[in-house]
């Protein structure tokens, strides 16, 4: 079956309207990732608010699902007399334990069901390190240009991101950013689509999943982020949607408000650490003067007040 054809059956069947371990980035990747360089005008900036992409700017979740299991279907990939394809359950599992795709890859086949599949027509199961790799790196490969056609296709941002990106963008006393474990192919898709090429090139800083060895929940996307902003990270806000993104950007020292989904509204936010949560940063009229405005004066203070679930 072509991949299209894939495509448009996986989307019809959903209803949707809609990383192997990470090498260490090379320094063409290194470079990549300072394509926001920082605007004179904001050369003293005393607080950063940092973005998460997928499932903050835009509720992708469901597109990447799509996407692997096209790319799994067009790979024929099987486990014992299974094909390889993973549920929206299971995906929401996943999307809240693992961050990156190849490494949610990796843990289906080692941790979930302790096999590779076979592939392509019966081609044994990888059974090497370098064989699993090579497996894992080809299927990312083709996930992200399947991916790609359903964002050009389905893309658009949440209610309030644009408004609140905008009002940070405007403010000399920020530093506004983008920290994403997807790959840069897969980022800057999104970011084009929905943000514009305009808005995205305002960024003060983008960090993606090629450009840093650990992925989120390990909070070195952040802490990096902060180090090229030259922010405390105390001073950073983060937005986030899941488990794994608070993980990271507490590690990272850094306030964090979740803009939750309907795959993550069940988990205990608070209880790992949330300074917020809303549904939608849009329907509660979140600001940046009811994020900053009580940090001013006190970096440990209630934010989003009479505003936050």
């Amino acid at each position: 079956m072509k991949a299209a054809s894939l495509l448009a059956a996986a989307l019809a069947s959903s209803g949707a309207v809609v990383s192997g371990f990470t090498a260490p980035p090379s320094s063409r990747m290194q470079m990549s990732s300072r394509r926001c360089d920082t605007s004179p005008t904001k050369l003293y900036s005393e607080f950063a608010l940092l973005f998460d992409c997928d499932g903050v700017i835009i509720e992708t979740e469901e597109l990447h699902r799509l996407a692997y299991n096209a790319a799994f279907k067009e790979f024929n990939l099987q486990i014992g007399d299974e094909p390889v394809e993973w549920t929206v359950e299971y995906y929401d599992v996943l999307q809240n334990t693992v961050g990156g795709g190849k490494n949610k890859m990796f843990f289906h086949f080692r941790e979930t069901k302790g096999a590779f599949p076979t592939s392509e027509d019966g081609k044994a199961a990888a059974s090497t390190p370098e064989e699993e790799q090579d497996l894992v790196d080809r299927l990312q490969a083709r996930k992200t240009d399947l991916y790609k056609e359903l964002i050009a296709e389905k893309a658009m941002a949440r209610p309030g991101v644009l408004e609140l990106m905008d009002q940070a963008l405007a403010d000399p006393t920020l530093k506004v950013g983008v920290c994403s474990a997807s790959t840069k192919e897969a980022v800057t898709k999104v970011l084009d689509v929905t943000l514009g090429e305009e808005r995205r090139k305002k960024l003060d800083v983008c960090i993606l999943g090629d450009d840093v060895a650990k992925l989120k929940p390990d909070p070195l996307i952040y802490t990096t982020a902060a180090e090229r902003i030259n922010i405390d990270p105390s001073k950073c806000v983060v937005i986030e949607d899941s488990i794994v993104g608070l993980k990271a950007a507490k590690g990272a020292g850094m306030r964090c408000v979740i803009t939750y989904t309907t795959s993550t509204e069940r988990e205990d936010f608070y209880g790992l650490g949330a300074d917020a949560k809303v549904p939608e940063l849009g329907s509660r009229g979140v600001s940046l003067d009811m994020i900053f405005g009580p940090m001013k004066n006190d970096l440990d203070a209630e934010i989003l007040v009479g505003v936050k679930d």
